[in-house]
């Protein structure tokens, strides 16, 4: 997954923030908790407010994801503080 997600994010840099957590980091317990972590990979899309948009759990098809981005942040989009853990 990790090659899907690095070229989501070369694309998607000046609309999106991503944010990558280390699963075996006990510091990143209380937001794996406050996301609703359940297994690896676990992808969230996250709205300004903190709101949970979208989340897939398990192995994604890029094209699932790059819908739902392209649904987000279309070409036409302004750019935003979105965030994927």
């Amino acid at each position: 997954m990790t090659p899907v997600v690095h070229r989501l994010e070369a694309k998607y840099h000046d609309r999106v923030r991503f944010v990558y957590l280390d699963i075996d980091d006990p510091r990143t317990e209380p937001l794996k908790r406050a996301l609703g972590f359940r297994v690896q990979p676990h992808f969230f899309l996250v709205g300004p407010d903190g709101t949970v948009l979208q989340q897939w759990a398990g192995a994604v098809d890029e094209a699932q994801l790059e819908l739902r981005f392209g649904q987000e942040f279309g070409q036409r989009a302004e750019p935003r503080k979105w965030a994927t853990a």
